[in-house]
């Protein structure tokens, strides 16, 4: 089903129809949370990168060829974003300083402390093959890494989950 509504908002939002673009966003707000902040670990930062996202999707959204890719193409941006912030905050935050989640947030606290537990290389395609469901060739293209790398490291990842959870 998100299928199709994708591609009617995403051609509705291509010739400016601002309330498509807002139902496009919405649709995908909850996902594009999820992969801010498997990437970046904080909420002020996850804000930034969504706000700098939605922006960049309207501003950019004629260039985009085939609406039924839109919810790569926006992930990829996210993801550029998210690494843009990073190399802008050059420090990089342990857990203890994290604020509570607001009540908001219904992301798992749980499975944000495990994220935090394993590095970024592999936090970010579980979140986006297990959360998100895209498939391991997308999730290539979508990093610009070999196949056979994101196998390995979603391998890894889940290796690296199951010893934190031992562990706890």
């Amino acid at each position: 089903m998100k299928g199709i509504e994708t591609k009617f908002y995403v051609k509705k939002a291509q010739r400016h129809d601002k309330d498509a673009f807002t139902e496009l966003m919405q649709l995908y707000m909850k996902d594009m949370y999820r992969t801010a902040i498997a990437i970046l670990m904080n909420e002020e930062n996850a804000a930034d990168a969504l706000q700098d996202t939605i922006l960049t999707c309207w501003e950019k959204l004629d260039t985009l060829k085939k609406p039924e890719f839109f919810k790569t193409w926006m992930t990829r941006i996210l993801i550029n974003h998210c690494y843009d912030i990073i190399r802008s905050n050059t420090v990089y935050e342990n857990i203890e300083s994290y604020e509570e989640p607001s009540k908001y947030d219904e992301y798992n606290l749980e499975l944000k402390e495990a994220y935090a537990s394993i590095d970024e290389q592999y936090r970010l395609p579980l979140e986006l093959y297990y959360s998100q469901g895209f498939k391991m060739r997308e999730i290539a293209e979508m990093l610009s890494l070999p196949l056979n790398t994101i196998k390995t490291r979603i391998s890894r990842g889940r290796k690296k989950l199951e010893e934190y959870y031992r562990n706890c």
